[in-house]
């Protein structure tokens, strides 16, 4: 693959299992000038598993503000530029719109490449309605904001899909169940690794297994729409 100068490249990289990353993925990796990431580390272990040595900055929610005029100029200056988060699509759910948004509006060229997405990976395997869906990503932290966030998307008729912290699970099925009322949900965790599971069935019955907060993993918590499965 041609690496155009100047070019921020938005690469997806894997969930889970290295070998979702894809040809054109890896082939950026291994070309650009630098590599944005959320976690240097945990992209260095996929860096060294492609056989990539491109050097890293770090880029994440902390530094965000401060790194992407940074970015920007080394992109104006001529380099390609790589950004990626710990896993899946940047800029869903991270900080990684902002530098977009400046790239845009310097007029740098940005190029995303398709890839994996825990979003896709759990509506594809949940078997719960997918003609209309609504991502909310992670809750507010602040349970009346959490609240009043549920409380807009009640009425909704797309399913809804969260990503949930394992330490907030108990709180957030709870919170879910009370706006929503009881509905078919799936909780999808670890997905495309070697313990992924798919545990679909209502969100009471989830609060009953879940609600001692003993989980480990990623978790992507997909709830069906008014009227779709209740």
């Amino acid at each position: 693959m041609d690496i155009r100068p100047g070019t921020l490249y938005i690469v997806a990289t894997p969930i889970g299992n290295l070998g979702d990353l894809t040809l054109r993925a890896a082939d950026v990796l291994k070309t650009v000038d630098l590599i944005a990431s959320e976690d240097t580390r945990h992209t260095g272990r996929l860096l060294a598993h492609i056989g990539a040595s491109a050097p890293q900055v770090s880029y994440h929610d902390h530094n965000a503000t401060r790194r992407f005029p940074e970015l920007i100029e080394r992109l104006a200056a001529g380099d390609s530029v790589a950004l990626v988060s710990d896993a899946g699509t940047p800029t869903v759910s991270d900080p990684g719109f902002k530098l977009v948004r400046a790239a845009r509006e310097a007029g740098i060229p940005v190029v995303p490449l398709p890839g994996a997405s825990a979003v896709m990976v759990a509506l594809a395997g949940a078997g719960l309605p997918t003609d209309r869906f609504h991502f909310l990503g992670f809750l507010p932290p602040k349970k009346g904001k959490a609240t009043k966030m549920l409380a807009e998307v009640a009425p909704l008729s797309a399913t809804l899909v969260l990503f949930v912290s394992p330490y907030k699970l108990a709180t957030v099925l709870t919170l879910a169940l009370e706006e929503l009322g009881d509905r078919q949900a799936c909780l999808c965790r670890e997905l495309t690794k070697i313990h992924e599971t798919f545990d679909r069935c209502t969100l009471a019955e989830l609060q009953r297994h879940y609600g001692d907060g003993k989980v480990k993993g990623e978790i992507t918590l997909l709830i069906a729409g008014v009227g779709r499965g209740q």
